[in-house]
């Protein structure tokens, strides 16, 4: 199929005769996408309610909306999944429509048809299709049946060694929540019983199903938009083959794949055609499928709600995509071809979380989140540049209970290397302060050879190595470099609150004497410490001869620094968060934690201690008080974000402490347990 480069007009002009009236639309879900909906109703004129947990009562999605209704509780179980308290809050507001987002509710028949049953105008596909399709098993026979190429299901209980690698997926859900790869048969049956305690724990439903796994492979999705009047479109397809525990982290259209295979597009685009016809389908849908490099594709499942990687099918197409869901839940008539494709698009999603442990997901407080270079929100870029879809501003709380997603970061250009080059700048120079996230991994694979050669199958993150590709964007010398320029704006703002003398340098002497002495941790390298002392002249910082201090101020530090061919200049962002310091610069992003001079004999931990790496509820127990463990073996496990997180013995030895139950909260840095290695029994033992 041809694509053209040219600007298009959006198609929702050609939605028309509409049946349902809609004026006030309720959105059923919280965040990034109850923002990005809200967005689309006020371009339209349409009033918007919000829904909200206790946990997100200061949520920029409910100061978004025109009114909003608590949701008496915090877990998603006890608010966004309750679908009984979402309509009639619909209801109460006076919302004469509901659109469920993604997650949550969203892919939920029963919800659906108690929507309908209210008298609500539901922006959603039919409920028979989300019922088809809702189970991935019985879906994956209907489109077996209508001739989509399809892997074939596998019952777990009849699983065997001939059948290994096999990948266990939730049948209600997705997003990652509840699969597992088993390599290994033993493996399989605890599997299993995670995967089902994450399905029912994300989506209410704990059933699984098995079927073979693709070690490498790409991941392809078409969009389509049908309306109720027969038209059916094939928007364009996305790829979405980078990700971690089987969860999208970069998203780009086109398909870097479908672009260099001859019809692949033509053949994806009539599969997915096919799949939504079988089973009547109108409105905003995604049909996934498992692609290899030769081209062929196998269904995975269908989608029944709009994607999280939607901007970038919005991007390359010029269309409003939650526009034209409204639209066609009101009755409206598409025209009878969709925009030709334009340029390219790539979005990534900004996680808080730390990829090189784990990818750990993180809660606390988001101090600040600016990206200078965004020049649209929730809207569509018309021309080369970054789009920025968040559910996060300056100061808002990471919670436990929900998606640790802060926000979706996409770019758009002429060509594909410029909009990845667009999208790793934009990030690297964004100040994103007070948790840990996955930002230097993102600019490290946006600018990986491989990725710029489209080469992103499924398996990138092993090819390629993690470690490699999550570490810091600062190096050794750079973040020391940075840590200096903490200390020195450290200093300034000393001096700037002194009530004697602040006029003077910090540590001023008419004489020569020691060194004035900072220390600060950093979580990627440790401890470090600077010795500095001004002079009449300037600043002498230990162990960087040649550094001459330019401009001076609490929040910008600008330093000449000697090199093989002379001294170049570099300006630092200092800022401060209790004892957080977050130091920007074009060198990369470095933050460390300024340690007090002299440690509190309370703050010691035993040796052997397991420390709660994140927030969260101890799900299961895996180990008695007094029992020996070997390294590695689960003690217990927690759940938080949705999914859940083992927490192993660091060493071989006795179980001398543990000091959680099951269902206890637990705060990031709690003692959980405590393991007495061998050789510290061996020793006791001995005297």
């Amino acid at each position: 199929m041809p694509r053209s480069r040219a600007p298009t007009a959006s198609a929702s002009s050609g939605c028309e005769a509409a049946v349902n009236v809609i004026s006030t639309v309720l959105v059923a879900n919280r965040g990034e996408i109850a923002r990005r909906v809200f967005a689309t109703c006020r371009r339209m004129g349409l009033a918007t309610v919000a829904v909200y947990s206790d946990a997100d009562a200061a949520a920029p999605h409910v100061g978004d909306a025109d009114a909003a209704v608590r949701l008496p509780g915090n877990t998603p179980a006890e608010t966004y999944l309750r679908g009984e308290l979402i309509v009639e809050a619909a209801l109460s507001a006076g919302a004469d429509a509901i659109h469920p987002g993604y997650g949550f509710l969203s892919e939920n028949a029963e919800f659906a048809r108690a929507v309908q049953a209210a008298g609500l105008v539901w922006i959603g596909p039919p409920i028979e299709a989300i019922e088809q399709m809702g189970s991935k098993v019985a879906s994956k026979k209907m489109m077996d049946a209508a001739g989509v190429p399809v892997l074939a299901e596998l019952d777990p209980t009849e699983v065997t060694e001939a059948h290994l690698p096999v990948l266990i997926k939730a049948s209600a859900g997705g997003g990652g929540r509840g699969m597992r790869v088993v390599r290994e048969l033993a493996d399989l049956e605890p599997q299993i019983a995670a995967a089902r305690r994450e399905a029912e724990s994300a989506f209410g439903d704990p059933t699984v199903f098995c079927e073979r796994y693709l070690e490498t492979g790409r991941h392809i999705e078409v969009q389509v938009m049908a309306d109720t009047h027969g038209t059916i479109w094939s928007v364009g397809e996305r790829e979405c083959s980078i990700q971690r525990r089987h969860q999208k982290v970069v998203e780009e259209a086109p398909s870097p794949l479908v672009e260099r295979i001859d019809h692949m597009r033509e053949r994806l685009f009539e599969a997915a055609r096919l799949a939504a016809g079988a089973i009547g389908y109108t409105g905003a849908g995604t049909v996934e499928f498992l692609a290899d490099e030769q081209g062929d594709f196998f269904f995975l499942e269908m989608n029944t709600r709009l994607q999280v990687e939607h901007p970038v099918t919005e991007c390359t197409t010029g269309l409003d995509l939650v526009r034209l869901q409204l639209e066609v839940a009101a009755g409206g008539r598409l025209p009878a071809e969709p925009p030709a494709m334009r340029g390219h698009s790539i979005e990534v999603r900004l996680y808080a979380e730390d990829p090189a442990h784990d990818w750990q997901p993180q809660s606390g407080t988001v101090h600040r989140i600016d990206i200078p270079s965004v020049t649209a929100e929730f809207d569509l870029l018309e021309r080369a540049g970054v789009r920025l879809d968040t559910g996060v501003v300056d100061g808002s709380i990471v919670g436990v209970h929900y998606d640790p997603m802060l926000a979706k970061v996409i770019s758009y250009a002429e060509t594909r290397t410029e909009a990845a080059r667009l999208l790793a700048t934009a990030l690297q120079r964004a100040h994103i302060h007070g948790l840990v996230t996955n930002r230097d991994l993102l600019v490290r694979v946006l600018r990986h050879p491989a990725f710029l050669a489209g080469d992103t199958d499924t398996a990138f993150f092993e090819t390629h190595g993690l470690s490699t590709l999550a570490a810091p964007l600062a190096s050794e010398a750079d973040e020391a470099l940075s840590i200096v320029a903490a200390a020195l704006a450290d200093a300034a703002a000393n001096r700037v609150a002194a009530r004697v003398g602040g006029g003077l340098p910090s540590g001023w002497r008419n004489l020569p004497s020691q060194s004035q002495r900072k220390s600060y941790e950093s979580r990627v390298s440790g401890a470090h410490e600077v010795g500095y002392r001004f002079t009449r002249s300037g600043v002498t910082v230990d162990g960087h001869e040649g550094l001459e201090l330019v401009e001076l101020s609490p929040e910008r530090v600008v330093l000449s620094v000697p090199g093989e061919r002379g001294p170049v200049r570099r300006a630092f962002t200092v800022a401060r968060y209790g004892d957080l310091v977050c130091v920007d610069s074009p060198l990369g992003p470095v933050s460390a934690r300024r340690l007090p001079r002299f440690s509190d004999p309370a703050d010691q931990v035993a040796t052997g201690s397991l420390l709660a790496p994140m927030p969260g509820s101890v799900i299961r127990l895996g180990a008695e008080v007094g029992g020996r463990v070997d390294a590695g073996q689960p003690i217990l496990w927690l759940e938080a974000m949705k999914m859940e997180h083992t927490i192993a013995a660091p060493t071989a030895g006795v179980l001398s402490a543990l000091n959680v139950t099951v269902g206890q909260q637990v705060d990031i840095g709690a003692v959980l347990a405590v393991v007495d290695p061998d050789d510290a029994v061996n020793e006791n033992q001995e005297q």
